[in-house]
């Protein structure tokens, strides 16, 4: 069972029963629901918005990809704040249960659900606004303990989400790096791939922990 303060791990802790468990936890549904919020807000951070994109805050006809959308409580709260968006996650039983809140959920504009890995995704050049990922993007290094097998996977990940993305397109990653090393190489990998930004940590001296990235297209 999931508990508060303990990171589930990847990918048992989101299989069969556990699916059941983590989509029942309300603390959990607490912390991505708020996690998801903050990043909201960090999409319009006055660091990465310029001058000449109007009105950004209009998201009624922004296309929003949710990367690793788990069961779908990141989803759910991009919908009711009025956003377009396309679910990715590689977990089937995560996928079922976004399916569900999917059929409950009042007549979403566009909400649409795949069953994709990240480093792959089936989405076309230059069709997506923004991105956000909640609590997932640690994953896409696992079971890649080798420093240089990490940094180019991570180095093809922030080329692909670059091509997806369109002019001004901005970046949103809620995740917890286990060390200083470790963020530098995902933020690296940004910078280093078409994008600019900053991190933002609410425990500043914290090594490991929440942590966002803010990332923007580069023009």
């Amino acid at each position: 069972m999931v508990r508060k303060n303990q990171l589930p791990q990847f990918p048992s802790d989101y299989l069969n029963e556990k699916a059941e468990e983590y989509d029942s936890s309300k603390w959990m549904e607490r912390n991505q629901k708020r996690s998801t919020l903050l990043s909201i807000q960090y999409l319009y951070d006055e660091k990465l918005v310029d001058q000449d994109e109007g009105d950004i805050k209009n998201s009624s006809n922004l296309l929003i990809l949710d990367l690793g959308c788990g069961t779908g409580f990141s989803s759910e709260i991009l919908i009711e704040s009025g956003f377009k968006v396309i679910g990715v996650d590689i977990l089937p039983d995560m996928i079922v249960k976004a399916k569900e809140k999917k059929d409950i959920l009042k007549s979403p504009k566009i909400f649409e659900l795949i069953l994709a890995d990240i480093n792959y995704l089936p989405v076309r050049l230059n069709s997506i606004d923004h991105i956000i990922s909640i609590s997932a993007y640690n994953f896409i290094i696992h079971g890649k303990e080798n420093y240089g097998k990490q940094v180019k996977q991570l180095t093809e990940t922030a080329e692909n989400l670059n091509n997806i993305l369109k002019k001004n397109g901005r970046i949103i990653i809620e995740f917890y790096p286990k060390d200083d090393g470790e963020l530098k190489i995902f933020k690296n990998s940004f910078i280093n791939n078409g994008f600019d930004g900053f991190m933002v940590k609410n425990k500043p001296k914290q090594k490991s922990g929440q942590t966002f990235l803010l990332l923007k297209k580069r023009i």
